[in-house]
Parts: structure tokens; C-alpha cells; sequence
């Protein structure tokens, strides 16, 4: 009983000597800081308040000048007892604390900090604290340090980059999609330098995916999730093996890491997030094209897919001199771009004018689908019957690896004679005076003269004079002249070739100025096509050979055989690759001023060398 008493009485004492602690001699408020420190580090600056508490809850802080305030203030409080020798004692803390870096070495100085208890003043010493430089080899240490760590945060096979093919071996002039493909692991930020692949050896034509939204793949065991970046559909010019050049990207990759600089070790925060870059290739591709077979027909100009072939023929009844037209359809999917108008074979005494072509052409991952329409406007000079040819078009199968060829029906024509030539007008009756005429004209003889007559000699008549046998003789030699420029104009117009061959180059100048209308609009479509129809339409026109039977060979060969050298001959069809080029590529790799000027240029150069 007695040791229960006794540990009451001394709880009881510690009470009051906490109470008493409370007193003015107990209260102290003191700074707690380093007085050195490293530029550029963060330390903590502690106001301790013992025995006491602020009036109004708070204490007024110093001005940092000199420093950085990275967190604070953050208040803690604290109570302690002991019991030493039978004599207790307690004792409260308040602390204020701040955390703060120095950023430029020197001398810095903390003013003091105040506070009130019991309405009493308090305050602590002003503190001089130096700031000493960091070592530039420490400085690097600590950035590749601090870059090593976070290049380890993003693994090799975090991201990958991978340029997919939807087969690696085709046929000669079939698709191939290609897929640029980004896998990651890692958040990306961003793409930078990013170097596409070079498609030497195909044609390329660039697929939308704006569409296309990520997904999760499995990649040797892992889950990524995929984007495709860029999509292609590659035709291979080619046999052979073709080799895809890599294509290579820097991705931005996004890492959260601890800055020690804002880390607080008592109330953490101080999370930064850092670009990582990381350096990505595809590597080299290949892709193994197999020759056409042997052996193709000699109405086979390229095509390989599948197509259907429709046509739309003439009335089998027309009059000569009318003009009609022969309309072919291809349809189906393969390289539509590159299909040939197919030929139609016409009697001499037809002429054949320009094809016309249109198209509605779509490309997706599946390939290159739509039509190409021929129409092959023409003119029936002279009447017969006549048996059209069927017109024949092959193509290449890649699933039955042969041939196929498609034909129309051939036609028979009727021409009938042009009726509004030779026609007869309607004869003029020329008639004299009537009776009562005669009578009215004879009542009108007056004023007869009697007596003899007077004889005088009269002039020379007209029939016999020298101007007459000129005039005469002047007319009919315009007669003369009339009669055989007119006959041979007649034989000219007859002459379906000379008619051509004379109206070429101003034929051709007509549609340089068409397709400069087309430049001035900026629509390039229209400006390329109209340049081709003016070159291919001259070289019909001044070689006699129709534009279904033309090529860049013939055309060449030609142009020597008629004194043209071989570059100027090269050079005119270099301007139709590079049309041809321009037309279908998705990017502006030819200026249409260049390709104008040089189309205008050869022509009026061949124009003056051939002369008929």
C-alpha cells in the first residue's frame, strides 16, 4: 500500500513540475540549421520552440533571402519526461521547419525569426550560413549519374520498332502492304527525326491512318501496345530480290523519377517526369519478286490482279462522215494504275482520235481496286460494211499463277453513204415579160425624130476590144488557179494523214494552253494528264501511228529514223516519265513550270527538224 502511495505522490509531482515548466526562465526558441552547406543541395532550416506555445498558433518566419523555399513550414510537436535520481522534469518542443537550397556559392545570412508566449517577445539569433560551390567533375558525375539511371529505366525491349509486310514473296507488279509499327511498353511522348523507309525498285503509294487506333499485340512472348505509323501498298517493278532499306526514329519516352532537390525525407513528394530518347531501326527487308512466265500474248501490257472487261460499242448502223465511239471497261483489283488502254484495231478509212480515260481508282490494305474506261472516239470516212475485230485484254493472275485474257464481241458495221453530200437544189424558172408587158413597153416609144438621118461612125465594141481579150483572158486564168487549189485542198482533206500531221503542233500547242490553265489552278492532276495527251497526241499525229500502238521505244526510233538525234529524241520521253511519275505519286516531286516548259520546248524543236 505504502508503494502505491508513494508512486502517487511522485505522478502528482511530475504533474506540477510540468506545469511549472510553463514558467518564464523555461521558454527558449533557437534555430537549428547547418552553417555550411553545398550549392545546389537542399537542407532544413528548424525554428525549435521549448516549454511554450505561440500565441496565435504561429511564428513570423525570417526572409530567405538568398535562398530557395522548397517546402514548408511544417509544424511538429513534442513532450518529454525523465525521472533522474527521484527528481521528474518534462519539457514540450515546437518546431517550425523549412526546406531550401542555395543555388549560388557565397555568404548567406538568416535574420531572425519571432514568436509570442504569454504574450511575451521571443526571438532567435540571426544565423550567417556559407555556401559553398559544387565541383564541376562532381556536377558531371552526377548527370551521367543521373542519365545512366534514367536510360535504365526504359529497357531495350520496351520499344520496338518493326516494319511489317503482308508477304515477303509476290509476283512481279503484285501489291504488298507495308506496316511502319511502333511497340511500346513505356509511355511515348513524342517522335523526333523520324527517317522513312526507301522503296527502291517498287512504286509506292502511301495508305491513311488516321483510323487506326492502338491495340495489344504479343511480340516474342510480351504484350506491347501496337500504332501503326505509316502504311504502304508497294508495287515491285522488278524481279528479284528487293531490298527495303531501314527506317529509323527517335522515340520519347516519358519516366517519373525522385528529384533529391525537392525530396523532403519527412513528408516526400519531389516526383519529376523526364524524356527519355531512344534511338529505333527496322533493320534492312527483303523481298524475294518472281519473274511473269514465259511466254505472255502479245495483248498483255502489265495488269496482274483479277479484272473483268465490259464495252459499250457503237450503233452497228452509221452514215459516213459521223463520228461515234467504242467504250472499254476494266474493272477488279491489281495495279489498276498501270493498266493500257487495250488496242482497237479500225479500218484505214477510219480515224481514230484521242482515248479518252477515266477512272475511279481506291486503294485499301486489301490492294488497288475501282475501273479504268477507255473510249475510243472515231470518224467513218467512207461507206461499206465493215467487221470490227473483238478487242482483247490479258492480265496476270497471282492465284492461278497464268494468263487470262478477256475479249469483246467483234462488231459488224454498216455505213451508209453521207447524204448531205451531192444533194441537189431546187432549180431557179427564169421568165420573161408577159404579153401586157410587151403592150405597156410599146406605148412607151416616143419622141421618134423625122427627116434623113445624120451617120456617124460608132465606137468599138466591147467583145472586140483589147480590154476585153485581157479581162477575159484574166479571169480565166483565175478560174484556172481556183480550180486546182480547190482540187487539191479537196485531195488534202481526203488525205487523212498530211491532215493530221499538219494540225499536229497546233494540236498540241491547244492543249499546252489547256493545261496551263490547269497549272495556274494549281490542279496537277489535270495539268499532267492534259501534257500527256498533248505529247502522245503529237507523236500520233506526226508519226501516222495511233496512240494505242505507241510507246516510248517506237517513239524513239521514229523520231531517229526522221532525223532527230537520239538525246532530243530521249529527251521528249523522259517528259512523259516524268508526267507519268508526277501524276501518280502522293508527294510533289516534279514542278509543273519545268515540265511546261520543256514539253513546249521539244515540240517546237522536233516540229522544225520534221517537215512533210
Amino acid at each position: 500500500m505504502n508503494s502505491f502511495f508513494r508512486h502517487i505522490l511522485l505522478t502528482f509531482c511530475a504533474i506540477i513540475s510540468f506545469l511549472s515548466a510553463r514558467a518564464d526562465g523555461n521558454v527558449t526558441f533557437e534555430i537549428n540549421t547547418p552553417l555550411i552547406v553545398t550549392a545546389g543541395e537542399m537542407f532544413r532550416v528548424e525554428f525549435v520552440l521549448e516549454n511554450g506555445k505561440p500565441d496565435g498558433g504561429a511564428i513570423t518566419a525570417p526572409d530567405f533571402a538568398g535562398l530557395d523555399v522548397l517546402a514548408g513550414p511544417t509544424i511538429s510537436t513534442g513532450h518529454s519526461f525523465s525521472n533522474i535520481n527521484g527528481v521528474s522534469s518534462s519539457k514540450s518542443t515546437y518546431t517550425v521547419t523549412y526546406v531550401v537550397t542555395a543555388q549560388a556559392a557565397g555568404n548567406i545570412t538568416i535574420g531572425a525569426a519571432k514568436v509570442e508566449v504569454d504574450g511575451k517577445a521571443y526571438s532567435t539569433k540571426a544565423t550567417p550560413i556559407e555556401v559553398v560551390a559544387q565541383s564541376e567533375q562532381k556536377q558531371q558525375d552526377e548527370a551521367v549519374e543521373h542519365g545512366a539511371s534514367l536510360q535504365s529505366q526504359v529497357a531495350e525491349d520496351d520499344i520496338l520498332l518493326r516494319l511489317n509486310l503482308s508477304r515477303s514473296t509476290v509476283y512481279q507488279g503484285e501489291p504488298i502492304r507495308a506496316s511502319l509499327t511502333l511497340y511500346t511498353r513505356a509511355s511515348i511522348a513524342g517522335l523526333e527525326d523520324v527517317k522513312l523507309p526507301s522503296f527502291n525498285g517498287f512504286w509506292s503509294q502511301e495508305l491513311p491512318t488516321d483510323n487506326y487506333q492502338a491495340k495489344r499485340e504479343t511480340v516474342d512472348g510480351k504484350v506491347y501496345n501496337s500504332q501503326i505509323i505509316k502504311e504502304y501498298l508497294l508495287y515491285p517493278q522488278q524481279a528479284g530480290t528487293l531490298t527495303i532499306e531501314p527506317s529509323d526514329i527517335t522515340a520519347v519516352a516519358q519516366v517519373i523519377m525522385r528529384n533529391n532537390r525537392t525530396f523532403d525525407p519527412f513528408f516526400g513528394g519531389g516526383a519529376e517526369v523526364y524524356n527519355v530518347r531512344r534511338k529505333l531501326t527496322t533493320g534492312k527487308v527483303n523481298v524475294t519478286v518472281k519473274s511473269l512466265p514465259a511466254g505472255a500474248p502479245d495483248t498483255f501490257s502489265g495488269a496482274v490482279g483479277q479484272f473483268t472487261m465490259t464495252s459499250e460499242p457503237p450503233a452497228s448502223e452509221l452514215k459516213a462522215n459521223s463520228a461515234a465511239t467504242y467504250t472499254v471497261r476494266i474493272s477488279g483489283t491489281g495495279n489498276l494504275t498501270f493498266i493500257q488502254a487495250p488496242k482497237l484495231t479500225l479500218p484505214t478509212s477510219f480515224e481514230l482520235y484521242d482515248i479518252r480515260t477515266t477512272e475511279s481508282i481506291h486503294s485499301s490494305t486489301v490492294g488497288t481496286n475501282g475501273y479504268r474506261q477507255f473510249e475510243y472516239p472515231f470518224i467513218a470516212r467512207a461507206e461499206g460494211e465493215y467487221n470490227i475485230p473483238s478487242i482483247e485484254f490479258t492480265f496476270f493472275s497471282p492465284e492461278k499463277e497464268t494468263y487470262v485474257t478477256l475479249s469483246t464481241d467483234a462488231l459488224m458495221l454498216n455505213v451508209s453513204p453521207d447524204s448531205s453530200i451531192g444533194a441537189q437544189q431546187p432549180a431557179q424558172l427564169i421568165t420573161g415579160p408577159s404579153k401586157e408587158g410587151v403592150r405597156q413597153l410599146g406605148s412607151d416609144i416616143r419622141f421618134i425624130k423625122v427627116g434623113a438621118p445624120v451617120l456617124r461612125s460608132s465606137a468599138t465594141p466591147l467583145m472586140l476590144s483589147t480590154t476585153y481579150f485581157v479581162l477575159l483572158i484574166l479571169i480565166v486564168a483565175i478560174f484556172i488557179a481556183l480550180y486546182y487549189v480547190l482540187r487539191q485542198r479537196i485531195r488534202n482533206n481526203k488525205n487523212t494523214v498530211l491532215v493530221r500531221n499538219r494540225r499536229a503542233n497546233k494540236v498540241a500547242v491547244q492543249r499546252f494552253r489547256a493545261a496551263e490553265k490547269s497549272m495556274r489552278e494549281g490542279n496537277r492532276h489535270a495539268f499532267f494528264e492534259e501534257v500527256l495527251r498533248a505529247l502522245w497526241g503529237y507523236m500520233s499525229d506526226k508519226l501516222n501511228i495511233p496512240v494505242a500502238d505507241l510507246s516510248k521505244e517506237n517513239i524513239r526510233e521514229e523520231l531517229q529514223r526522221r532525223g532527230v538525234s537520239a538525246e532530243d529524241a530521249r529527251h521528249f520521253t523522259d517528259i512523259i516519265s516524268r508526267c507519268d511519275e508526277a501524276q501518280y505519286s502522293p508527294v510533289e516531286s516534279v514542278a509543273m513550270n519545268e515540265v511546261y516548259a520543256d514539253g513546249i520546248s521539244i515540240i517546237s524543236h522536233i516540229e522544225s527538224i520534221i517537215k512533210r
